[in-house]
């Protein structure tokens, strides 16, 4: 897993990224589960290095608004073997912190 992270002395959000590895078969129900979580605010499909779907969530998007992506995930999902799923995630108070803890690594401050 790779962090990427902002500082929050200015008053933005932290942000980092993971980097996931899935089986094609999985790869639906685990953007599923991150679209869930909330502090998710891209997800980036790639097969060997090469983004092939990425798409940005805002607070709120769920269900329907999702459902076309996961459509053409569903059949990009199908001719894979594995692929990597980068997940960007932004710290939303005492959530974004307790998400860091859970993952072993919280987000740090290069600055």
């Amino acid at each position: 897993m790779s962090n990427l992270s902002e500082s929050s002395s200015s008053g933005h959000p932290r942000r980092w990224q993971e980097n996931l590895s899935v089986a094609g078969d999985q790869l639906v129900g685990r953007v599923k589960e991150l679209v869930q979580e909330g502090n998710v605010r891209r997800i980036i499909i790639k097969h060997d290095d090469r983004s092939i779907l990425e798409f940005p969530l805002t607070l709120g998007v769920v269900g329907a608004l999702i459902a076309p992506q996961l459509a053409a995930l569903g059949a990009i999902a199908a001719l894979l073997a594995r692929a990597s799923i980068t997940v960007e995630r932004e710290e939303n108070g005492a959530q974004g912190a307790d998400d860091a803890k859970r993952l072993g690594e919280g987000p740090r401050s290069d600055a």
